[in-house]
């Protein structure tokens, strides 16, 4: 078989040669060789374009007011209608069929966020609503539903047996254009760190991937789904070749858990994680640099009880080797409550392996004015042991509380108030103790600011 398609190569090459080094003429491309037809992408693509749709949505976004026109006389005196200003927003991306007899599409939680009517539209034309199932923003997985009549679902293949250079098509809407197919090989596998999701295990590939194809298939040359387009990065706004997808070894986890729950219940493991650095290598005398720290283990918690301790190098979980901390985040992570897990470690220079059993996490909430008379109006929680920020999290914010209109918004998480570390309520509320004032140090997404709230 090597032989013949060798020869077919050469072949080809020929026809090539001939048609270039006659001056003035132009051979069209021959469709077949010695009788062979030419490899193509065509009889794949048949198969798995129908199960690729596109996405649009609709949005109603309630428009920000100045705080005086919230006063009865100045929307009165400014005439003001009293029913909020409202604009409507859409966007278009990209999703999967992976169940026909169910109607379950998956596709990017950024891509159907906030959305108020979910359009979806098949290959052959038709358009049908699509219901909400559940969405994760941590991983930006989210599944719709439509109506399971005469749909092509993908199968679904196994994403931990790529590699790098492996033969992949992105297929999707790029810029509303409708369905469109690129191709391309994987350029790397386990991209993470680039703080583009909570979780991240990407499929990096040179695909070309633009806006739109997000939600969209990343198939083999089987025509088997390998993962969900996600994100690229373009400093010019376009390809550039660089383009990331989600695995389906974590996309299909999450479906499940979504489909079953309507909601991602992560468990607790109990335990901080950090990279194994060269540094801190040499400081533990080991010869390897690949692995995580467990620089703090959760009193109580399941790696308590399961005897993990601080200062174990972290080799591998439920089998599957890990680099760094982020490998730990991912497999936890993707772990349902109940579920053992077996942690391999290297613990005092002995490899060992440790079973714990995933618990459900007690989340402390407080309501802000318990703890400073300027944080009324917010509920405020300890962001989980684990996370790669430690610190307050702003769970609900009131938009006419003081908070609100100085600044302080959902998802923010404090991690210094009055210029001491917080890792906890606890702190948080020694911190502000006997303080009229309080500054506070924002981490919001990748940035990080000071908040002064007087």
């Amino acid at each position: 078989m090597r032989k013949h398609k060798s020869c077919i190569a050469a072949a080809l090459l020929a026809c090539l040669t001939a048609a270039l080094s006659a001056p003035g003429t132009y051979a069209a491309w021959p469709e077949s060789v010695e009788g062979q037809r030419l490899p193509s992408l065509a009889p794949m693509l048949k198969r798995a374009m129908p199960a690729v749709v596109n996405i649009s949505t609709r949005t109603q976004i309630e428009m920000a007011e100045h705080p005086l026109l919230r006063d009865p006389f100045f929307r009165h005196f400014f005439g003001v209608p009293d029913a909020p200003q409202r604009r409507q927003s859409s966007s278009l991306g990209s999703g999967v069929i992976v169940d026909a007899r169910r109607g379950y599409v998956i596709t990017n939680n950024h891509v159907i966020d906030k959305a108020q009517e979910i359009t979806v539209t098949l290959k052959d034309g038709r358009q049908l609503n699509a219901k909400l199932v559940g969405t994760d923003p941590e991983s930006d997985i989210a599944v719709i539903k439509i109506n399971p009549q005469n749909l092509t679902e993908l199968p679904i293949a196994d994403s931990d047996q790529l590699e790098v250079g492996d033969f992949v098509v992105a297929i999707g809407n790029p810029f509303g254009l409708g369905q469109t197919v690129t191709s391309g090989i994987v350029s790397a596998l386990g991209r993470s760190g680039l703080g583009i999701e909570g979780y991240e295990d990407f499929i990096q590939t040179d695909a070309s991937i633009n806006p739109g194809n997000s939600g969209g298939a990343l198939v083999n040359l089987n025509g088997q789904l390998v993962g969900i387009n996600t994100a690229i990065i373009a400093p010019t706004g376009g390809n550039v070749g660089i383009g990331f997808a989600i695995p389906t070894k974590m996309a299909e986890q999450i479906k499940d858990q979504l489909v079953e729950h309507g909601e991602i219940r992560r468990g607790l493991l109990g335990i901080n994680i950090q990279d194994l650095t060269p540094e801190l290598a040499q400081a533990f005398s080991l010869t390897q640099n690949q692995g995580a720290v467990i620089s703090a283990v959760q009193p109580g918690s399941p790696a308590a009880k399961a005897n993990l301790e601080s200062g174990d190098i972290v080799l591998a979980i439920n089998g599957r080797k890990v680099k760094n901390g982020m490998d730990v985040r991912n497999a936890i992570g993707l772990l349902r409550i109940g579920e053992e897990v077996a942690v391999q470690v290297l613990h005092k220079g002995d490899v060992a392996t440790r079973t714990a059993q995933i618990a459900e996490p007690k989340i402390a909430r407080e309501d802000g004015k318990n703890i400073h008379r300027k944080l009324s109006g917010t509920i405020l929680t300890t962001v989980p042991p684990g996370e790669p920020i430690q610190g307050v999290l702003v769970e609900r914010i009131h938009s006419a509380s003081y908070a609100w209109q100085a600044g302080l918004r959902p998802g923010d998480v404090i991690v210094m108030a009055n210029r001491r570390p917080v890792r906890n309520l606890d702190e948080l509320r020694s911190a502000a103790k006997g303080s009229n004032e309080l500054l506070l140090n924002l981490q919001r997404g990748d940035g990080a600011f000071f908040l002064m709230l007087r």
